[in-house]
């Protein structure tokens, strides 16, 4: 099984310092915040609710997977409007917080929903984050709009069982509402053996130069879904 972060060999007093580091990138972060990428084209508008790993943090403004996708939209011939309402340190809880107010804003054709690992790090039941994930998914669906689900995986110190558990709920959240599904957007990042070399000081956030990796992670399901 691929690993989230699979370099870093964690016990709990890491976790907690992974957390804090999360909580203190929300309090940093805010350019990427509801931010639209460009002044809106012809087309869709694609919402994309993410943490840290979609909201650029630690590099450079428009290096990020969002802003690539972008740019990929634009090679592709595809006119559509990116918002990226990413907020590094979110949490499932404060994605469905946020979700009506960005829905009725921007009226979007489809929204990517990347969250989930910050309700790992901070120890929060699993039966929670997947709820949100599907009251989310379900809330996207109940105005027209289509759902891409971009899922993570966590470290191996929280254990295989839950590990494996983990990674299974957002499969189990695309099956139940029958939404596309990416397993994990850090195939080829966390899950090699010199992952290190993709990852900032912190080990937790990838470099600028992982992002293009990411979104070929990404991009194959939501060329699907745009169609």
């Amino acid at each position: 099984m691929g690993l989230f972060l699979n370099v870093i060999n964690l016990n709990r007093r890491h976790c907690i310092a992974l957390a804090s580091a999360l909580a203190l990138a929300g309090i940093n972060s805010g350019a990427a915040q509801a931010q639209t990428m460009s002044s809106p084209p012809a087309g869709p508008t694609i919402v994309v609710l993410g943490d840290s790993l979609s909201a650029e943090y630690g590099i450079k403004r428009g290096s990020g997977w969002v802003a690539l996708l972008e740019k990929k939209l634009t090679t592709e011939k595809i006119a559509a409007n990116v918002v990226n309402a990413s907020i590094s340190g979110d949490t499932t809880s404060g994605g469905r917080a946020r979700l009506g107010a960005l829905l009725d804003k921007h009226q979007p054709n489809l929204v990517v929903i990347e969250l989930g690992a910050n309700d790992a790090l901070q120890g929060l039941p699993l039966a929670l984050t997947q709820g949100n994930l599907s009251a989310m998914v379900q809330s996207v669906q109940a105005t027209g709009a289509k759902v891409l689900l971009v899922g993570i995986q966590v470290p191996p110190n929280y254990g295989r069982d839950y590990g494996e558990r983990f990674a299974r709920m957002y499969g189990q959240v695309a099956k139940a509402n029958k939404v596309a599904l990416v397993p994990f957007m850090l195939k080829g990042v966390a899950d090699v053996p010199d992952s290190l070399k993709w990852f900032q000081a912190d080990r937790i956030h990838p470099l600028e130069a992982a992002h293009p990796i990411i979104l070929a992670n990404i991009w194959p399901e939501l060329k699907k879904v745009l169609r």
